[in-house]
């Protein structure tokens, strides 16, 4: 499957090598002709005496040229050589470097005029920040793993069943949870659209801002042999995902009884996603879960029997 964590992992290499071999380069000029001359910006040292132990630190640029190799030279080399190692901490790093690369120039904003040099790397370093947070939402994403040999009780209880859809794994693992703690036999919605992956992400979200049905495989298993039916539904654009209703459709009076569960990014209820389900299994459900979760952590947001 194509990864968009390792598209996120080799931008954020390009920007801490483009950050940190600039500002090693900037910085050695600064080390080497401590008046400015080798960048031509001797006429700029009157602008640093507003900062703090000007009369010590800024008469040349031997500090300056320290601190931008300390702060921005160095550290960004470092997080690169752990991104080429495909080391986790790279990933932290390189989004933190582009952070303090932000900070270092609303230093420059305060001290120099409005300069179209000083405003190109802010973005360059907001750049950087944002994708080294992508990278780690998506590297959280992609080492996210469900084993089904941790859920030993799964399928104990015959009169029980628990329907899901996943497109991440995330409503996978309260699925099997769920049908774990009861006993419950375990049956997964597969869809027959493209869901996978970035194009899948776009194709899914397409569905649900029109809140169509979504063609999943014909189900395979018979919800009204089941006493109590529990459906684990992602929430897709503020609403049940598209493959849910279709198999909602497909079940429309064959459920006896019925409960849901809704996970989503958000911290609401979606208490309409529930009424949509009632509406289309034609059935009022007796049990209803709705978890917020983000790259893997749960939080309830309601809980009601």
């Amino acid at each position: 499957m194509h990864s968009r964590f390792e598209v996120a992992r080799k931008w954020l290499i390009f920007w801490c090598l483009f950050i940190g071999i600039g500002a090693v380069g900037g910085a050695t000029c600064m080390l080497l002709k401590t008046d400015g001359s080798l960048m031509g910006m001797q006429e700029i040292i009157p602008y640093f005496q507003v900062l703090p132990f000007a009369e010590y630190l800024f008469q040349d640029f031997l500090f300056p040229g320290i601190a931008l190799l300390c702060v921005n030279g160095i550290p960004n080399l470092v997080a690169a050589g752990l991104l080429l190692a495909k080391k986790k901490q790279g990933v932290f790093l390189g989004g933190l470097f582009g952070v303090t690369l932000m900070l270092w120039i609303c230093i420059q904003f305060v001290i120099f005029p409005l300069n179209f040099m000083s405003t190109i790397y802010f973005f360059f370093g907001l750049a950087q920040a944002a994708t080294g947070y992508a990278a780690n939402i998506f590297y959280k994403q992609e080492h996210f793993e469900v084993h089904p040999e941790d859920y030993p009780n799964v399928g104990t209880d015959t009169k029980q069943l628990v329907v899901y859809f996943s497109r991440m794994g995330y409503t996978r693992k309260v699925a099997y949870e769920t049908a774990n703690e009861t006993g419950a036999d375990l049956y997964e919605i597969k869809a027959t659209e493209r869901t996978e992956g970035t194009l899948g992400f776009w194709w899914c979200g397409r569905f649900g801002m029109h809140r169509w049905a979504m063609p999943i495989e014909e189900p395979k298993v018979d919800v009204s042999a089941y006493d109590q039916v529990t459906i684990c539904t992602p929430i897709w654009v503020f609403h049940t995902a598209p493959p849910v209703r279709r198999f909602c459709e497909l079940s429309s009076g064959k459920i006896k009884k019925v409960s849901y569960i809704l996970v989503h990014h958000q911290s609401s209820e979606y208490q309409n996603a529930c009424d949509e389900m009632d509406r289309l299994l034609k059935i009022n459900h007796e049990k209803m879960k709705s978890i917020q979760c983000h790259a893997g952590r749960y939080r309830t947001i309601r809980d009601y029997q």
